[in-house]
């Protein structure tokens, strides 16, 4: 039976749940359950708002350099403050960005330029001649959920994410005791698929659990809770009766597995939402082998990046948030030995006018570019073409540096999920337009 709500519970977790249903120990499941070496997991890191990639990829060369500071003027970052990018230097990066310099210079990131939605490629004459494209450009709600589901409009139920999960599911996870897609980001489009329904935790909480409602409440958990049994001592029930006894059931599952092994040594920043939401992926990763699980998604997010004024103070302080949050999870995936099978990818509504505006801030835009990071990354690298910097110019919609996409967040979502393992044939099914662009595989991982 299908559900009408996609994410099960707000906290994916009940106190001493483990016990309550003699979970506890994991060793029998870590034994049996074991993925082998075939896992693979992609991480979504949404920047909320649209993130102005003008102030975080910075051309570093002379003219370049002169280029970009004639334009951005009050929001233009001094040279001598950037962070140059060894393997690519005629770029570098925002100060905030320190940590995602090391990793780029390592070989461990790489740069995705000017990529947005798009239905087909286009060029500046075709946008201002009325080609196709997507709806409702330059507003957050409709790009949030264009770059979710890259169906290019709002109309569309499920995400891509979910889609690849339909696909996957029983291919990688047939015996899994959750689903494939988690997020800790709160209920999203990405996650939802046809037949797969994502489980959504908060951070931090997998151990006491928040039910909303009312007095249905401890009936829905006795019920919930008589559903999660051990057949042998080793397999989980995951038969499907409905949305909360699931919810309370994934919820028992992941406080028991987290519960019975050895916290990470990794340190993760304190007083950083993102990096919470970063460390409890990385707490669900490290049980990969006792949930059953080769294939995993996730889903997390920080918002406040619409910054119409007083953007650098405002922007450098979320990159600052970011950049040793990512670098913390990454360094996660190396000490657990799965470094080559975790690529973490941002996504973000859009970038932002490379012309400031009057407020020392910057206005909704389209083409922005994305970070992608991870031990089989082919890092140290830009993919794509970054923009001519000119108001007015060749890649601008306008006169105020919308610059056009280059590449497709189409082409960004198929380039990973080709990693993952989606095969060819069904790329068309998981992103419809695919078909529209010469090049599916951008070649990044």
């Amino acid at each position: 039976m299908r559900a009408t709500r996609r994410s099960f519970i707000k906290y994916a977790s009940l106190a001493a749940a483990g016990n309550i249903a003699g979970l506890r120990p994991f060793g029998a499941l870590n034994a049996l359950a074991d993925t082998g070496t075939d896992y693979k997991a992609l991480v979504c890191i949404f920047l909320y708002g649209g993130n102005d990639t003008g102030n975080v990829v910075i051309p570093f060369d002379t003219n370049g350099y002169a280029q970009y500071s004639s334009i951005r003027g009050p929001l233009a970052l001094a040279q001598n403050t950037l962070l140059p990018l060894t393997p690519l230097p005629s770029f570098a990066l925002n100060p905030g960005l320190t940590e995602m310099q090391g990793l780029f210079n390592a070989n461990h990131a790489a740069i995705v330029a000017n990529v947005g939605n798009l239905v087909q490629p286009t060029t500046r004459a075709q946008y201002l001649a009325g080609s196709t494209v997507p709806s409702n450009l330059f507003s957050h709600p409709d790009q949030q959920v264009e770059w979710q589901n890259v169906a290019m409009s709002g109309a569309t139920a499920t995400g891509w994410a979910g889609r690849m999960a339909d696909s996957l599911g029983t291919s990688f996870n047939s015996g899994a005791s959750v689903p494939m897609i988690t997020s800790v980001a709160g209920d999203t489009l990405f996650c939802n698929g046809v037949s797969t329904t994502p489980v959504s935790v908060s951070p931090g909480n997998l151990g006491s659990a928040s039910c909303s409602e009312g007095s249905e409440c401890t009936a829905r958990q006795t019920a919930a809770q008589s559903l999660v049994t051990l057949s042998s001592g080793v397999s989980l029930v995951t038969a499907d009766n409905g949305i909360t006894s699931n919810a309370y059931k994934y919820a028992q599952v992941l406080t028991a597995a987290t519960a019975s092994v050895t916290p990470l040594k990794t340190v993760f920043p304190t007083a950083n939402g993102l990096a919470a939401q970063l460390q409890q992926i990385a707490q669900i990763i490290q049980v990969r082998a006792a949930l059953g699980v080769q294939r995993q998604i996730f889903f997390c997010g920080i918002g406040n990046f619409d910054t119409h004024t007083n953007q650098i103070a405002l922007q450098n302080a979320l990159l600052a948030q970011i950049s040793p949050a990512m670098n913390a999870f990454y360094n996660a995936t190396v000490e657990m030995g799965v470094g080559n099978n975790v690529t973490s990818f941002t996504m973000s509504d859009f970038a932002r006018t490379f012309q400031p505006n009057s407020n020392t801030g910057t206005d909704h835009a389209w083409g922005a570019h994305h970070m992608v990071f991870g031990g089989a990354v082919k890092g140290g690298k830009m993919y794509g073409t970054f923009p001519n910097l000119a108001l007015g110019g060749p890649d601008d919609s306008g006169s105020n540096g919308r610059w056009v996409p280059t590449t497709s967040a189409t082409q960004y979502a198929a380039t990973l999920a080709t990693w993952f393992g989606l095969p060819a044939s069904q790329l068309g099914m998981v992103f419809p337009s695919i078909g529209n662009f010469t090049t599916t595989n951008l070649g990044f991982v």
